[in-house]
């Protein structure tokens, strides 16, 4: 009698190319707002509401990651137009937009190879 194969436990390896998870949506919204503007407040909503959906998985740490870098970003933005009178909210907007950049580059990768981010709390990089 032939018998049934049975499902490996090894992980099956991630699959080659992009693709499109929920936190990856998300920062390519965030990217999108250095064009647009409103495509990161689309991003902050997704990422409260995909929230429980996503929790206990390894896209729950970028949901919190990605909505901090949100704050992060309008928090930066704010306090740079309001000092750009006295010049160095230049300075301010300048590094804003870096670390926003940078933040939404680490999720990216991170979310493409399904890892969960190290620090999601973090309002650093």
């Amino acid at each position: 009698m032939a018998e049934t194969p049975q499902p490996s436990s090894d992980p099956q390896p991630p699959a080659p190319g992009f693709e499109f998870n929920q936190p990856t949506i998300i920062t390519l919204l965030y990217f999108a707002a250095y064009f647009t503007g409103i495509t990161a407040i689309v991003g902050v909503v997704l990422a409260y509401s995909w929230r429980e959906e996503t929790a206990g998985t390894w896209a729950a740490s970028h949901m919190s990651y990605l909505a901090n870098t949100f704050w992060i970003g309008l928090a930066g933005t704010v306090i740079g137009i309001a000092t750009a009178i006295f010049l160095i909210g230049f300075l301010i907007l300048l590094a804003t937009g870096i670390q926003v950049l940078v933040r939404c580059i680490l999720s990216l990768i991170a979310a493409q190879k399904k890892e969960a981010m190290p620090n999601p709390d973090s309002w650093t990089i």
